[in-house]
């Protein structure tokens, strides 16, 4: 590739080199940090006054190996907790149900009621440690049955704080684990929010996510922009259903992924920011405290290399660097063994020093927004904030997200193909794959006996069925369907189910029952 013809990883053409008349920065673009537009981050203090939180994701298996992963991780410096859930639990399918088959504790830990959230937090005390739980079209569930332990641990919904993903729109874009139609699963979100503002204020209602739009193919402009297109059509239905501006968008939160080109990476986070600070003004004349993005940040799991994955502590390093530099809230960095299995205990520990080696030895987390006036990297910023505007013009003559889903599903097609095809042609180097390949000895993977544990959590779910109070379950799901033909909010009578106690795919098949299930391109 000549000088004349470098490129980003996202196609953004890149000057040999820049100078101050290369890049326009208008008085309004940077302002200071903690102020709006927030390019610079949204604290004043950022790092200086505590770093980010260190969230590794985890969940395998049984609520038990996974409490014992949360524990051990606790006892070495990790400061909040990120749960994976397998794919049943996000299917909303029950570990004995047939469409389960094969797939339990696989993907991450099954749930299937509140026996199994209470071992999962056993012996962790909710009102000191923040939670994430990864989860979309189950989402409600999930938070009511977290809810749920809690006051069991004696903790009000006051004193929780976390954050539940409940991002349904990227499923039908980008993931596939979507269960009822849109407007009804818009409808589970709304009910959230508007639940959480009143009973839980200190939890982070929805995580709107670009990374898994990123890790199915897009660029880094199509994740800004895809990613806000649906946030700004969750505010607007909640706006619809009478809750509040004010009320929830401070609450908002988002979930990016940081992938290998650094400078690109870096611009990402700060166009973001300024962005989506601008879209909540105008559009709804929001405050600066609602129109502050706050976001979380994982490292590329489609990134990582099975051939030589020793590699992937470089890569996992140095996408880490671009988050912190571009001023994310927490961070999750994958294990270097992720492509092959879920993470050993040895991956999952050097995936956590990494973090800490940032936040204690590097010294980045000294002075807020480092890079800033960087003339390659404002140009960047610019650039990207620009393309994602684009984009999102784009949608909005569609109709708004919603409308606009196979619209993006063939953008992030095309882009994710012109990415392989660059990989294949050798026209892009991924180290160890298509360049400076080489034999290496296998390394010790997750060695889970899944068929042992498959039948170890149908027959608990077996076990609660048989000693629960069933008039008191079909009680509790009957309301739960009469309620779904209406308009009122679900979320009080799905905290009464999974206290009946409900099972997870039994409360998800009340409401199948009632919206039916979503048929793309239907």
């Amino acid at each position: 590739m000549s000088d004349e013809e470098q490129r980003t990883d996202s196609g953004l053409p890149v000057d040999p080199v820049y100078g101050p008349d290369d890049v326009t920065i208008e008085p309004d673009d940077l302002g200071a940090p903690g102020e709006y537009p927030y390019t610079r981050g949204v604290y004043p203090s950022m790092y200086r006054g505590r770093t980010w939180t260190m969230r590794q994701y985890a969940g395998f298996g049984t609520a038990a190996s996974t409490n014992e992963r949360y524990h051990y991780l606790l006892e070495r410096g990790q400061t909040g907790l990120s749960v994976a859930f397998d794919l049943p639990t996000q299917m909303g399918y029950d570990s004995d149900h047939e469409m389960a088959s094969g797939e339990v504790g696989r993907a991450g830990v099954a749930i299937d009621s509140i026996e199994d959230m209470r071992t999962l937090f056993d012996g962790i005390d909710l009102s000191q440690v923040s939670t994430s739980m990864t989860i979309n079209s189950t989402a409600a569930i999930l938070l009511a049955l977290y809810v749920a332990v809690a006051e069991e641990k004696g903790v009000s919904g006051q004193a929780l704080s976390g954050t539940i993903q409940n991002d349904v729109l990227k499923e039908y874009i980008a993931r596939g684990t979507y269960i009822y139609p849109v407007d009804p699963s818009l409808r589970l979100i709304s009910d959230v929010m508007a639940y959480c503002a009143a009973e839980v204020p200190r939890w982070n209602t929805i995580s709107i996510s670009g990374y898994h739009i990123r890790e199915a193919g897009s660029t880094a402009p199509q994740e800004v922009a895809f990613t806000f297109a649906n946030g700004l059509e969750y505010v607007k239905r909640a706006v619809e259903a009478g809750i509040e501006v004010e009320a929830f968008a401070p609450r908002l939160s988002f979930f990016f992924a940081a992938h290998n080109d650094f400078f690109e990476e870096i611009a990402k986070f700060r166009a973001a920011r300024r962005l989506w600070a601008r879209l909540m003004r105008e559009r709804w004349d929001a405050s600066d405290r609602a129109c502050r993005l706050r976001f979380h940040t994982q490292t590329g799991g489609s990134t990582l290399t099975a051939q030589q994955p020793l590699n992937n502590v470089v890569r996992v390093t140095t996408q880490a660097l671009s988050a912190v530099l571009g001023g994310t809230q927490s961070l999750h960095t994958n294990g270097y063994d992720e492509a092959l299995a879920l993470p050993t205990e040895e991956s999952a520990r050097i995936a956590l020093r990494t973090q800490q080696i940032l936040a204690h030895e590097s010294g980045v987390p000294r002075t807020v927004d480092p890079l800033a006036g960087s003339w390659f990297i404002e140009d960047l910023t610019n650039r990207i904030e620009a393309e994602a505007r684009r984009y999102l013009d784009e949608i909005d003559e569609l109709g708004g997200a919603a409308l606009a889903v196979e619209y993006m599903q063939e953008e992030i097609h095309r882009a994710s193909y012109r990415f392989q095809m660059e990989v294949e042609s050798g026209e892009r180097t991924v180290v160890g794959v298509n360049a400076f390949q080489e034999e290496e000895p296998t390394i010790p993977t997750d060695r889970t006996d899944y068929s042992s544990l498959e039948k170890e959590q149908r027959s608990a779910v077996g076990r609660l069925r048989a000693e629960r109070d069933p008039a008191k379950v079909e009680a509790a799901l009957g309301a739960l369907r009469r309620a779904a033909r209406g308009s009122g909010n679900l979320m009080p009578l799905i905290l009464e189910a999974v206290k009946a106690p409900a099972t997870l795919g039994e409360i998800s098949d009340a409401l199948r029952a009632e919206w039916g299930m979503y048929q793309p391109g239907g």
